[in-house]
């Protein structure tokens, strides 16, 4: 965290706070009375609200130590155990960024920062899926007829932000629902019976 520069913490931890429940139509102004300084502070540290909405991306990641979530997919010796570990870390991990992720979506039609780092973001996600995949394929688990690129674009899609928004936001699916259907989905989709 930012010992350094307490403000720029406070900032994005407002930030993530109000955006958390998913509201796309928190205002800077939101951000600065909730962290306790002036829009101008914020400005100050975030030119535009893109910058304030990446670092608050990364300031997730640091705080809730994405790289030890993904530690066991990244460990694993099989295929089939990269791809349940993944679909459980990255599952998992939506709740936490969604509010965040949310306000990204909405913003990147008009602005091509938000945009660029939204699918900058939704690509490291495509290489898990791909890195599951090439496991799965390495072990000759890669169920019949699939190509490497094909199936590494539908486990990318099935893992989506969107589609967990359907399920768990609209549908009222559990969180443990999710990842378990996911899981049943991918086994069947992509490991050889």
């Amino acid at each position: 965290m930012s010992e350094e520069n307490p403000t720029r913490e406070k900032i994005l931890r407002a930030c993530w706070e109000l955006l958390e429940g998913g509201d796309t139509k928190v205002r800077m102004s939101d951000i600065a009375k909730t962290a306790g300084v002036s829009r101008q502070a914020v400005y100050l540290h975030f030119p535009s609200r893109a910058d304030l909405l990446i670092a608050t991306t990364r300031f997730i990641d640091e705080v809730e130590k994405v790289d030890d979530r993904l530690a066991r997919s990244r460990a694993a010796t099989t295929g089939r155990e990269r791809l349940e570990a993944y679909i459980e870390a990255w599952g998992g991990y939506i709740p936490r960024i969604y509010g965040v992720g949310r306000a990204m979506m909405a913003m990147m039609d008009g602005d091509e920062e938000a945009r660029a780092a939204w699918n900058g973001r939704m690509m490291a996600m495509r290489h898990g899926c791909e890195a599951a995949i090439n496991a799965l394929a390495r072990d000759g688990d890669l169920a019949p007829g699939l190509e490497t690129d094909d199936a590494t674009d539908s486990l990318w899609t099935l893992l989506s932000v969107r589609n967990w928004e359907h399920l768990v936001q609209e549908r009222d699916w559990s969180q443990d629902a999710y990842i378990t259907e996911i899981k049943r989905i991918a086994r069947a989709a992509f490991i050889r019976p």
